[in-house]
């Protein structure tokens, strides 16, 4: 089972997730829907609250947990108190972008994925060939990412799961002289590190990136930044990637990162992308 975008609209989208239909806020949705009836068939229903946070309700009893394959993976779907689900589905083509690049790379590839979630492109380097290192602050989240490396039968790769704060890490590996060829990053908009340790995107980004910048080898393959953070744009992105690899050359990429309904071809609008590849 996989995972599809029904219907949106109305500000919520309509999605399978596998077995199982979920309703959740689309805050960019705002045209009306197409299969108005469909949405009566969701199983399970995410009610953002306006102070905060939210909670689902349901029409049908969920698993605890269940598996999709999606692009090549196979994730653990878990509805959480927030309203995620473990999979970010707009994701799923830059994760076959991630593949292509590692594959085609002249030599070994080290992968530097920060704020890695629950493991996507961390899996998608990994099936590829490339040592990767995943970084996020949050302990429970990196064993899920673990559990979905198991689940995609790759839990023998070259990968180093480490839960800490994404800021403290890369100035720790600039003092020790690692290097990595990739570096990928998909910040928050708000978040805290693994001590406490506040992150603020319009903040915190550029000095990151600056860092990061350092970190890259003499041979990069490539860099990728996602955002889901109000007000940025693709071209926001492309901007900041732009001051990183300066004087570097190489290519710029930037686009709106969409989900595509299953019917009828509509995007849903589901954050920003920009990408760097050096000269070919």
């Amino acid at each position: 089972m996989t995972y599809h975008l029904l219907d949106s609209g109305n500000f919520e989208k309509l999605e399978q997730v596998g077995p199982y239909r979920l309703r959740r806020p689309a805050p960019q949705a705002i045209w009306q829907p197409s299969h108005p009836a469909l949405w009566k068939t969701a199983d399970a229903h995410y009610h953002r609250s306006s102070s905060g946070g939210g909670h689902w309700t349901y029409r049908n009893p969920l698993p605890e947990n269940w598996t999709v394959n999606f692009h090549g993976l196979t994730m653990k779907i878990k509805l959480t108190n927030f309203g995620h689900l473990g999979l970010f589905a707009e994701q799923g083509p830059n994760w076959d972008w991630i593949r292509r690049q590692v594959r085609g790379a002249k030599g070994r590839v080290r992968v530097l994925n920060t704020f890695a979630y629950t493991g996507g492109s961390t899996l998608a380097a990994a099936s590829a060939g490339a040592h990767v290192v995943h970084l996020d602050a949050a302990r429970g989240i990196v064993a899920w990412a673990r559990e979905n490396a198991a689940l995609s039968r790759l839990a023998d790769r070259p990968i180093r799961w480490l839960v800490e704060d994404v800021s403290k890490f890369v100035a720790r590996e600039l003092r020790r002289g690692n290097r990595y060829e990739a570096i990928i990053l998909d910040p928050p908009s708000f978040g805290r590190g693994s001590k406490g340790e506040v992150w603020k995107f319009e903040q915190h980004l550029p000095r990151l990136l600056a860092q990061c910048r350092r970190l890259l080898s003499d041979a990069p393959c490539f860099v990728l930044l996602s955002a889901h953070t109000p007000g940025f744009t693709p071209l926001a992105l492309q901007n900041l990637l732009a001051d990183m690899t300066a004087g570097l050359g190489g290519e710029l990429h930037c686009a709106e990162m969409v989900i595509p309904e299953k019917e009828g071809g509509r995007l849903l609008p589901s954050g920003a992308m920009a990408r760097w590849t050096p000269n070919s």
